[in-house]
This record gives structure tokens, C-alpha cells and sequence, in this order.
């Protein structure tokens, strides 16, 4: 409440023209909320309130915004303040808002920069999207592993403002090739004259250039890392990625998955900022493919109508099944793409993932069908038969449906496509249609209909 106090003072400031005040207000607050602020004002306002803002916050306030604010304040503001906030952003930030912008003002953008501001920009930029390459960071401090701890503290203090993470720092050759890695720590408590090589860990864990950016998010996670290293193919460090990019990546893969999972196309956009023919438009499809595929349950029961017409309880039983079918095949197969997502889980362990979930399967599906064949015979008196019908097809479609839900994700992992699209909606259609078959075969051959 208290933050929300400043900034209304600050929106009063800026009615008020009071820009000296306004500027002392928001150089006191912190850069992301400084960016909600501005986002949250009329176009011409939001670019006036940022040109109030101090140079040393300008430029951590414009790497917040929204793309669609970048562009406007871009296309706002002069070229030697668009030089400055270039100048200013870390690579990677830089390249994060390129990505973003229309090609013309991204052309003003590169023509502000100095040339080896705008080589190295273009250098990333050539990088595939989702690849480590796209969203590392060459801001780090390499080290001579002749130097001494002494040595390396000064040349720290020196790179370090231009850095966007200093803990760490990283030992290269005279081609740049990564020979090791020493964190400030272990030079803050060294003595000065202790040699580099002998303070440094020469065995580095690293990411290529091309790797898919999940491998970096699955190694930092794994060693618990502030800066992961990334190298080209012949072993130079070019870069190094930061928990803060991994962070961002972290949850974008986790939207797209939930996204995926909920039968919709992914957005890149937040939701309140989606218009509404986008956002119908990434669920339509996938709501058109599950109807049409929806179909095929009506075909089933279509063919069953002569045991409907012997024996119409048999219907009062289709919900309690396909619904149950759909939320053991959900269960399963969310564990199994979270495991693949953290790395829990790799192809190689198909056979083992089948295998558990069959297991587990049979404990569950064994304790429904104990706990609704009791329920039935309570129930219905004296109609055995159809309790028995029930439950052994509701044990059946419990079997099923956990063994495709796990089954599905790694079958998707296997070729090439994205577990997520295996998920609750995809798996349910085909668990109903699947537990409706084997309702209506065990029916025929028990109560001979």
C-alpha cells in the first residue's frame, strides 16, 4: 500500500509538471516498480515520466517495459538518449528488445549504438530462438590463471560495473578457451599473492551456443549455479548465462506449458495485453480438434443403442467412467511431463515409466473398484451382474487410462514433439472413447445383451 501511496504522488507530480520533484521521487524507487508505473500511464505521459528519470536508471527501468513500451518510448525520445539507454543495457537485455521491435525502429536502434556495441548485438541476434546463445549475457570477467588473487580483485573492481554478475569469474587462455572457474569468495579470502591456476576449479560444467535453453535452466537447477558458462564449439567462452535470464526462461516454459495443457496455443503476450481475437484465436483450434474428435464417443454409443434400449441403467454409469478415466490418464501424465520438464525423467526410461504406472494403475484401479462395487450392491439389490459389470469396467479404464497417460508424454518426448499437447483434454478424448468400448464388451458378454 505504501508503494502504491508513492507512485499515486508521483502521478501527481507529473500533472502537476513538478519534473524536479518527480525525478527525486522516482530515482528513490526501485527500477521494475518504476516500469509498472510508467506502464500504467497514458503514452505521452509514460515517456515524459521517463525522461525524468536519472541516466544510471533510464536505462534499467527501459529493460523492464513491456516491448510495447520500448517501442513507443523508442520512437519518442532523441537519438543521443536512445545512444545512452543503448550504451547502458546489457547485452542480452538489448537483444531481448530487439527481438520484440518492428524492423524499422529496431534499424534506429543499431545506428545509435557504437560498431562494436552493434557487432556484438548482431553477433546474438544470429542465434536461434530458444537456443543458450539467445539469452546469454558477455558481460563476465575472465582471469589469467597466472595472475595472482591480488591481481584478479583489482581487474574485478575494474570490469565489475560493466557486469551483470560478478561472483563468479572465469579463467580463459590466450584464445579464450576456458581452462576454469574461481568465485569471488575464494579470492576475497586467498592472499594476495596466491596464483590463479592454483585457486581456480579446472573442471567447468558449461553449455554450448546451440544448446536448447531448457539444458541451461536443467544444469543451473542441478548445481544450484548463479552464472552458468557457455562456450562455442571449439571450447571459447562467448558468453555466460545469468539466474535471472534462466529465471525469465523458467517461466515462459512453464506458461507454454500450461497453455499447451489446457488445449490452447501458446501467447507470448500477458493476458490482460491479448486482444480478444487472439486469445480466441489460440484456443479454437485445439477446442475444434478435440469436438470433431469428441465424435467418436457419440459413434460409440451409437452402436450400443440396442443395449440402452434392454438395459437403459447401463447409461446412469458413462459419466461416472469416462470422467474417472480422464482423471486417473491426467494424473499420470502430468507427473510424467513435470518429470521430463525437470529432468526427472529421459526417453531411455520408457519401459520403466510404463511399467511403474501399470503397477500403480492396478493398486488404484483395484481400491475404486472395491469401493464402487460395494457402493452398487447397496444400491441396486439383487442386480449382482451389473455391479459386476461396473467395476470390473471401471478397474479396466483406470488400467488404461493411467498406462496411455504415461505413456503419451514420453511417446510425444520420442518424437520430437512437445509432451505438453499430451495432456488432460487429448488424453481424456481418448481414454472415454477407449473406456467406453471396454464398458460396453464387458456388458455384452456378462448380461448378454
Amino acid at each position: 500500500m505504501e508503494n502504491k501511496k508513492v507512485f499515486f504522488n508521483c502521478g501527481e507530480l507529473l500533472c502537476a509538471k513538478r519534473f524536479r520533484e518527480l525525478r527525486e521521487a522516482l530515482a528513490a524507487e526501485n527500477a521494475v516498480d518504476v516500469a509498472g508505473f510508467l506502464e500504467e500511464l497514458p503514452q505521452e505521459q509514460a515517456v515524459l515520466a521517463f525522461r525524468t528519470l536519472p541516466k544510471e536508471q533510464a536505462a534499467e527501468v527501459f529493460s523492464n517495459l513491456f516491448p510495447e513500451a520500448q517501442q513507443v518510448i523508442v520512437e519518442s525520445i532523441t537519438d543521443q538518449e536512445l545512444s545512452e539507454i543503448v550504451e547502458d543495457l546489457f547485452v542480452d537485455d538489448a537483444v531481448d528488445m530487439l527481438e520484440e521491435l518492428p524492423a524499422n525502429v529496431v534499424r534506429r536502434v543499431l545506428k545509435q549504438a557504437r560498431p562494436e556495441t552493434r557487432r556484438l548485438i548482431n553477433q546474438f541476434l544470429q542465434y536461434p530462438e530458444g537456443a543458450v546463445g539467445s539469452i546469454m549475457t558477455a558481460e563476465f570477467i575472465d582471469l589469467n590463471k597466472a595472475a595472482t588473487a591480488g591481481e584478479a580483485i583489482r581487474r574485478v573492481r575494474k570490469m565489475g560495473a560493466d557486469c551483470e554478475a560478478i561472483y563468479t569469474c572465469y579463467v580463459t587462455d590466450g584464445q579464450r578457451r576456458l581452462e576454469g572457474v574461481v568465485t569471488l569468495r575464494q579470492l576475497l579470502l586467498a592472499d594476495d599473492g596466491q596464483c590463479i591456476g592454483d585457486l581456480m576449479e579446472p573442471d567447468v560444467i558449461t553449455a554450448q551456443t546451440t544448446d536448447d535453453q531448457e539444458l541451461a535452466v536443467n544444469r543451473m537447477m542441478r548445481y544450484d549455479f548463479l552464472t552458468l558458462p557457455v562456450v562455442d564449439r571449439e571450447g571459447r567462452l562467448v558468453g555466460v548465462v545469468t539466474v535471472d535470464d534462466v529465471m525469465d526462461v523458467m517461466e515462459e516454459e512453464a506458461t507454454e506449458d500450461f497453455e499447451k495443457m489446457a488445449a490452447m496455443a501458446p501467447s507470448e503476450k500477458p493476458y490482460l495485453k491479448t486482444g480478444v481475437f487472439a486469445l480466441a484465436k489460440n484456443r479454437i483450434l485445439w477446442l475444434m480438434v478435440l469436438m470433431v474428435s469428441g465424435m467418436i464417443t457419440g459413434g460409440i454409443l451409437g452402436r450400443y443403442e440396442e443395449a440402452f434400449a434392454v438395459l437403459p441403467l447401463l447409461v446412469t454409469f458413462i459419466p461416472m467412467l469416462t470422467d474417472t478415466g480422464g482423471n486417473a490418464g491426467s494424473q499420470s501424465s502430468t507427473l510424467v511431463i513435470r518429470g521430463m520438464a525437470v529432468g526427472e525423467i529421459a526417453p531411455a526410461d520408457f519401459p520403466k515409466v510404463v511399467w511403474k504406472e501399470l503397477r500403480v494403475s492396478v493398486v488404484v484401479g483395484a481400491a475404486l473398484a472395491a469401493v464402487n462395487f460395494a457402493r452398487l450392491a447397496l444400491q441396486f439389490p439383487g442386480s449382482e451382474m451389473i455391479s459386476l459389470t461396473v467395476t470390473l469396467a471401471l478397474f479396466a479404464t483406470v488400467v488404461i487410462a493411467k498406462t496411455v497417460g504415461g505413456l503419451l508424454p514420453m511417446a510425444a518426448r520420442l518424437i520430437k514433439a512437445d509432451p505438453a499437447i499430451m495432456a488432460a483434454p487429448l488424453i481424456t478424448t481418448i481414454v472415454d472413447a477407449l473406456s467406453l468400448m471396454i464398458y460396453f464388451s464387458i456388458a455384452k458378454q456378462l448380461l448378454r445383451i
